[in-house]
């Protein structure tokens, strides 16, 4: 099988390619640094010697960067089985995309909202096949869609701001479930991580950032953890479309990977489908469902 797995270089990500990688999957890492992405494959080869690997450049605050890199793959790839959209950015002060995008939300929802309609055509025909995105326990609390102001140009708070674009990863998720259900070869699942230990962390507020050691070992798991519920939400047989997987720990912070539940207004179908059309708008691309 062929697995497309962007943020591979690093954390989630990397883990959820070395482990399909050691089950025998094709697995390409889409990276943005494609030396850092070399490397992640030679460290997943070092561990599996004949690991069947291939690193794409992927830039996911820039929608070229996107478009050429679904070109790229539909010259190197006449089929996809799975799509992992795993690639994030958490806190960081406000900063925008190449195209004017607030950076959690253009990278985290719109860059893998494109992706996944440039390759999807790619996916359809395929038996099986799946597109699992990466939200997080912040979809919840004060989470919502500030459709009046989604690039948060008026005033930037970083945290509502990355749980808007978690809200919108699982409503993506279940809206493209919802349009891919009747072709009945293609599903979209969701998963989270709990709290992991990885380097999405790095614009976590400084006072924060000086207590993590002492709290770190109570509240975070190893990324080889974390990597689980994605890892069952891409494999397990029994998963249905519009399924979301997280820890079976206390929060769903740690612990191994079962069906989660998440917030009501996730399900809200208007919002869904209003997201949707913004993000069409916002990044000129259709899908083909």
């Amino acid at each position: 099988r062929v697995a497309v797995v962007t943020g591979a270089n690093t954390g989630l990500g990397f883990e959820t390619a070395r482990v399909l990688a050691e089950r025998g999957a094709t697995v390409v890492l889409a990276v943005r640094d494609i030396e850092k992405g070399k490397q992640a494959a030679a460290r997943i080869t070092q561990q599996i010697p004949g690991a069947d690997l291939a690193v794409q450049r992927l830039d996911l605050t820039s929608l070229d960067s996107v478009r050429t890199a679904a070109d790229e793959l539909h010259a190197t790839h006449p089929r996809i089985d799975l799509l992992v959209n795993n690639a994030g950015v958490m806190y960081p002060p406000r900063q925008t995309t190449r195209d004017g995008f607030e950076l959690q939300f253009g990278v985290n929802h719109l860059g893998h909202f494109a992706l996944t309609g440039l390759l999807l055509d790619l996916l359809l025909p395929v038996p099986g096949s799946r597109v699992v995105t990466v939200s997080s326990v912040a979809h919840r609390g004060q989470a919502d869609i500030h459709f009046d102001d989604l690039q948060w140009e008026r005033s930037y708070n970083r945290i509502a701001a990355y749980g808007q674009s978690k809200l919108a990863n699982l409503m993506f998720t279940y809206e493209l479930q919802r349009r891919l259900a009747p072709q009945g070869t293609t599903i979209s699942v969701a998963a989270h991580p709990g709290m992991a230990d990885t380097d999405l962390s790095r614009y976590v507020p400084a006072p924060l950032r000086l207590i993590t050691p002492l709290i770190a070992p109570l509240i975070t798991q190893k990324a080889s953890m974390g990597a689980l519920p994605t890892l069952r939400a891409a494999t397990d047989p029994d998963v249905l479309g519009g399924q979301y997987y997280g820890p079976d720990g206390r929060r769903e912070i740690k612990g191994h990977p079962v069906v989660a539940t998440s917030s009501d207004l996730s399900h809200d179908e208007t919002v869904q489908r209003r997201l949707w059309d913004v993000s069409e708008a916002l990044t000129g691309v259709k899908f083909p469902i």
